[in-house]
């Protein structure tokens, strides 16, 4: 590929570097001098994913304080042109931003918002991811950018001109498996995850060679039979066995340690699989240099929830007793909250932290391991309906949490919704969502989100701060006592780090599903998100708060103003009345009835449960009776954003979802 080169502004930041990688002080170069500003900290830039690689989220930038919190106002804002989800956690370098989506890599100066170069990195026509397309950002070393594509590619720019220096095929591009999260790189290896586990494709980690590409080991996260672990399933279960790596791990260069989380087991319910099935719902622990795993601990033996174990691993020091202790804390899905020794995986402590864990009677103190609830027990072994909190968004999705040492506290984005399940019998079928339940959610009328300020150890909710839509992009904490979060309705909050009183808001140009990260230049400080509404909340929920929150991706930017000024006016939403249940009231037909049951299974996670969508993907409902073939077109060979299907669904399998669709 021949790239235009552009040239960089004159005035450059030039990073201090100390042997692989640059330190997080940016130093500008201006005459020959130092560009020094009285008063303010040192520049910082941001140089991993999780702003450093414990994955705490925290900065020690202090100029954007509790005390001018009111003040903060956009400086610049960069349109990306697409209108997919935007999950990207920015990078800034040397004064460049660098920041990703779906299938594009762009530059931007990190002052002014200006564009310097934007490569293009499409994928082939049968990548399919299950919880709709994105990439969640890069990893940088000895001046290379690393990203992963949704394709199974490891991509590699030069980050002066967007040039691609080399890539590497991680998988060969299949609709079972995807990748969408940042690498890592721990003693010198470059460390990949992948999904898949909806596909039942079983999961793997890699570890790679960040300068040549050679690929060094890998480690499968579903044992075959003879090997450690291969004892918890049954039969060939293995072989659909799912326990993807699908989002970022964290390092711990003192004990040089890795530490990823594995996904949930194929297919979602129980009923169809026996056993703990290791290493799903895990973390391991893993050397960086051959893939060895020294340590495991499994949150959800037997999971039959979607709970997945692949929330981030943020490694911190505790005191517990007289002994201070290197941990790993991990707000679960399960909706629990746990504490790990991180040198050797021993469990520490779990408490709850969102008010519905009905799929446990409780969490043994000893041992970690969970008992399933008598009413869950009952559903698998009947086939009965149970009510289940928390549903597979979890009691958190994959939005990360921050941890202060300053309070004490982890910020966590909480998600309050239930379902109502049932297992049933679902023929496996290659890059087909492999569930194996019927669900439906439970119409819950308070609010379905919270940002809450957690003590990991007693589990102690200090703060909380609800939303009626739940927050699904991150937490960031600052040394100026402030929590940032954005909401899929567009807000940016900045709320007080230990009342979690709100002191600012500002209203975006659509939904905020991404992690704001802080960075101060020329000595001055700035916040940054990216907005772009999308992901699997938006698509399946049917959440009426979400009607009127348009696509369209960009990078915000915001600074100190010189003076105050209400950022976002109280304005009226007008929010769209509940939608009819009358297609539930109807008497189906047999046909609809089918059509019905395959809708759930293939179609619900893009088009909504019940065919209530929230507005991002398109409305099914829409679709104009006696339109059979054009149905069945776009099922076959795609539609927009919709990958083509080709032949995974019989011509009688489609007309009944056409059946119930068009009903």
């Amino acid at each position: 590929m021949t790239l235009r080169n552009i040239l960089v502004p004159a005035l450059l930041f030039l990073a201090a570097c100390a042997d692989d990688a640059p330190t997080n002080r940016l130093v500008s170069i201006e005459a020959g001098k130092e560009k020094v500003v009285s008063g303010q900290s040192e520049d910082r830039g941001v140089l991993f994913y999780g702003l450093t690689q414990d994955l705490n989220r925290a900065s020690d930038l202090a100029q954007i304080n509790t005390a001018n919190i009111k003040n903060l106002a956009p400086v610049w804002t960069l349109a990306l042109g697409e209108n997919i989800g935007l999950q990207t956690q920015p990078l800034i370098i040397d004064n460049v931003m660098y920041v990703t989506t779906h299938n594009s890599t762009h530059a931007i100066d990190a002052a002014t918002g200006r564009q310097i170069w934007k490569t293009k990195t499409e994928y082939s026509e049968n990548a399919l991811n299950c919880c709709g397309y994105a990439n969640r950002g890069l990893a940088y070393h000895d001046g290379k950018l690393y990203r992963t594509n949704i394709d199974n590619r490891i991509i590699v720019f030069n980050p002066d001109n967007g040039e691609v220096l080399w890539e590497k095929e991680v998988h060969e591009t299949s609709p079972s498996y995807s990748m969408t999260s940042a690498p890592l790189l721990a003693n010198g290896v470059l460390i990949t995850g992948i999904g898949g586990s909806e596909f039942a494709a079983p999961g793997f980690i890699d570890g790679w060679d960040p300068d040549t590409g050679e690929h060094l080991w890998r480690l499968h996260t579903i044992p075959k039979p003879g090997e450690p672990g291969s004892e918890t399933w049954k039969g060939d279960d293995w072989k659909l066995g799912g326990g993807g790596t699908w989002l970022t791990g964290s390092y711990d260069a003192e004990l040089d340690l890795v530490y990823w989380g594995v996904a949930n087991p194929a297919p979602w319910s129980a009923h169809r699989r026996a056993g703990d099935n290791l290493y799903t719902n895990s973390m391991l622990a893993i050397k960086p240099l051959t893939g060895e795993m020294v340590w495991h601990f499994q949150f959800t033996p037997n999971d039959t929830g979607d709970y997945d174990g692949n929330n981030e691993p943020l490694l911190t020091e505790l005191k517990i007793g007289d002994e201070l202790r290197k941990v790993l804390i991990q707000a679960n899905r399960n909706g629990f909250f746990y504490v790990l020794d991180r040198t050797n995986g021993e469990f520490i402590t779990a408490n709850a932290f969102v008010e519905k864990t009905t799929w446990t009677e409780g969490i043994d103190v000893l041992t970690g391991r969970p008992e399933r609830s008598k009413s869950v027990e009952h559903m698998l072994k009947t086939g009965e309906a149970a009510e289940v909190w928390p549903t597979a968004f979890g009691g958190k999705n994959l939005a990360p949490m921050s941890y202060s040492k300053r309070t004490g506290l982890a910020y966590v984005n909480a998600i309050n919704t239930g379902w109502f399940v049932s297992p049933m019998d679902q023929e496996f079928k290659e890059g087909v969502l492999f569930f194996s339940i019927n669900f439906e959610f439970v119409n819950s009328t308070g609010p379905k989100g919270e940002l809450k300020a957690i003590e990991p150890l007693s589990g102690r909710i200090k703060w909380s701060f609800p939303t009626q839509v739940p927050m699904n992009g991150g937490t960031l904490v600052t040394a100026g006592n402030l929590v940032f979060s954005g909401a899929q309705t567009g807000e940016l909050y900045a709320l007080h780090a230990e009342t979690g009183e709100k002191l600012w808001e500002y209203r975006t140009s659509s939904g905020i599903i991404a992690p704001p990260v802080t960075y101060q230049i020329y000595g001055k400080q700035y916040v940054a998100v990216a907005s772009g509404i999308g992901g699997l909340y938006a698509a399946v929920s049917g959440d009426p708060h979400l009607k009127n929150i348009n696509p369209g991706n960009s990078i915000w930017a915001f600074a100190l103003n010189s003076g105050a000024i209400d950022r976002t006016p109280i304005a009226k939403t007008v929010i769209p009345p509940p939608e009819s249940t009358e297609i539930e009231s109807k008497t189906l037909s047999a046909t609809a009835e089918a059509g019905k049951s395959l809708y759930h299974q293939y179609c619900a996670h893009c088009h909504g449960v019940d065919l209530m969508t929230s507005g991002t993907n398109y409305d099914l409902k829409q679709f104009p009776e006696n339109d059979e073939l054009r149905f069945v077109s776009a099922i076959v060979n795609g539609k927009g954003s919709m990958p083509g299907w080709g032949d995974q669904f019989s011509r009688e399998e489609m007309s009944a979802i056409y059946s119930y669709v068009t009903h």
